[in-house]
C-alpha cells in the first residue's frame, strides 16, 4: 500500500514542490503597441482570399509580431489556414487543436503572453 501524501513536506516522491509563480519568466519585455516592420511576403504555396490576406498583414503588424523572427512565417500561414477552416466550419478537430496550438505559440492569447513575460505598452 502507498504511502499517504504529505502535503506540507518540502520534499516529495511526486516530483519538486514549486510555487504557482516559479514557472513564470522574471523579465517583462514591453511590446509596442503595433509592430512596424514591413511584413513578410506571404508564402507561394498558399492560395488564400482577400480575408486571409488582410489577416496575415494584419498579425504581421500586431504587437506579439515584433518578437517574431523569419521563422514564425511557417506558423502563421498554418494558423490563418486553420482559422478559415474552422470560421467556415470544414475543420477537423485535429485542425482546431493545431490552431490552438499556433495562437499560443506565437504569443496571442493572453495567457501566452504572460507566460512568455510579454506586456503591451503604450507607446509611449
Amino acid at each position: 500500500m502507498a504511502k499517504p501524501r504529505k502535503p506540507e513536506s518540502t520534499r516529495s516522491r511526486y516530483g519538486v514542490r514549486r510555487s504557482p509563480g516559479a514557472s513564470q519568466p522574471t523579465a517583462t519585455v514591453e511590446l509596442p503597441p503595433e509592430c512596424t516592420f514591413d511584413p513578410p511576403p506571404i508564402p507561394g504555396y498558399v492560395q488564400w482570399d482577400e480575408w486571409q490576406r488582410d489577416r496575415w498583414n494584419s498579425l504581421w503588424r500586431s504587437p506579439q509580431a515584433f518578437m517574431w523572427d523569419e521563422t514564425a512565417v511557417t506558423t502563421v500561414a498554418v494558423l490563418i489556414t486553420y482559422e478559415r477552416a474552422v470560421l467556415s466550419g470544414a475543420a477537423s478537430a485535429w485542425q482546431a487543436q493545431e490552431l490552438r496550438y499556433a495562437t499560443e505559440s506565437l504569443g496571442l492569447t493572453p495567457s501566452a503572453m504572460q507566460k512568455l513575460g510579454w506586456k503591451i505598452g503604450d507607446g509611449s
